[in-house]
């Protein structure tokens, strides 16, 4: 009883979207009669809601890497020092005890360090010694060398640590919203110029996966969604390494895919580039010391950009991106 029930309802959805259909009307009424076509099993109120769905003048990010305050402040992002915890070692102690991948270092008697390459954004840190740390709900920016995702409290407190990191290799300039100033519409037309004269084509990506939990990909594949858009640059994705210009590496190297990894990269003609993404990629992360993990993507192939976080923002990725065309450019 229960399916011919359904069935009568399709074909008189079927009727009412045929009737708006021949007669060329592309109204609200026409894409509620669709949306009931395509969905009969749903509630009546579903259907009222259905013109404001497909209406809701969702559009590309003109500029993906600036204005970021519209991110959640429940984000966490880089973790950042409140002051020094100087000749509080109980503190330093307590923060290398609650971090689940010892990215916490004192470097100096009473200087704590963080490397945000192996960070992973729990924040048990702030939760433990809000005096100390606090989360930002802005990210951590990509770094040409491994040594430019480690910062000390000292720096952070003179805001010397994003300037340093710019002038290292990375795209800040102060910490604050307009750090992430790096892709504007216009910077994009000069982004596909620098492509083409450089590649005379478009720039192609290969992702390879070697041993992440997929939170990467995520943030990967929505660089391809109608928000960010990134093929409107000029760049690719695609199915082989010997197509690709840029490798894109997820996830700590497991003992297996250390061999696959190596013949990617080999695969790939020069001149090219290998960004390590998340923290995975850059230290081996959580699972860094298992008996299974060789540990970051550098332990096996030169890395060229470093873009930490766990898993890195879409903002992020493209700002890594960014900074290996800027180096492929000044390799040549």
């Amino acid at each position: 009883m229960k399916k011919e029930e359904s069935h009568k309802k399709r074909k008189g959805y079927q009727e009412e979207y045929n009737n708006h259909h021949n007669d060329g009307s592309e109204n609200n009424d026409f894409i509620a009669s669709l949306f009931r076509l395509l969905t009969p099993d749903h509630d009546e109120d579903d259907y009222d809601a259905a013109p404001n769905i497909m209406d809701n003048r969702i559009e590309t990010i003109r500029e993906p890497l600036s204005g970021l305050r519209h991110i959640s402040q429940e984000y966490r992002g880089r973790v950042t020092f409140v002051k020094q915890p100087v000749g509080e070692r109980d503190i330093v102690e307590t923060l290398q005890d609650v971090c689940p991948t010892k990215a916490f270092d004192v470097e100096k008697p009473d200087a704590l360090g963080i490397d945000h390459g192996k960070c992973i954004m729990c924040g048990r840190c702030s939760s433990g010694s809000p005096d100390f740390i606090k989360m930002e709900n802005l990210f951590v920016h990509s770094a040409g060398k491994r040594s430019q995702l480690i910062e000390s409290a000292t720096e952070v407190d003179n805001g010397s640590n994003h300037s340093r990191q710019a002038a290292a290799g990375g795209l800040a300039s102060s910490n604050n919203d307009s750090d992430y100033s790096g892709l504007t519409e216009e910077m994009g037309k000069e982004l596909q110029t620098k492509i083409q004269s450089l590649f005379g084509r478009s720039l192609a990506i290969r992702t390879v996966n070697t041993g992440s939990f997929n939170g990467c990909e995520i943030e990967i594949n929505a660089l391809l969604n109608p928000m960010y858009d990134i093929e409107r640059f000029g760049i690719h994705f695609v199915a082989s390494p010997r197509h690709a210009d840029v490798l894109l590496v997820t996830g700590p190297v497991s003992s297996n895919m250390e061999e696959p990894l190596r013949l990617a990269y080999n695969a790939i003609p020069a001149p090219k580039a290998v960004i390590a993404v998340g923290a995975c990629g850059c230290s081996g992360g959580i699972f860094a010391g298992s008996y299974s993990v060789i540990g970051g993507v550098d332990k096996i192939i030169p890395v060229d950009v470093y873009i930490p976080g766990c898993p890195p923002r879409p903002q992020a990725l493209l700002e890594g991106i960014l900074l290996a065309i800027d180096k492929l450019v000044e390799s040549i």
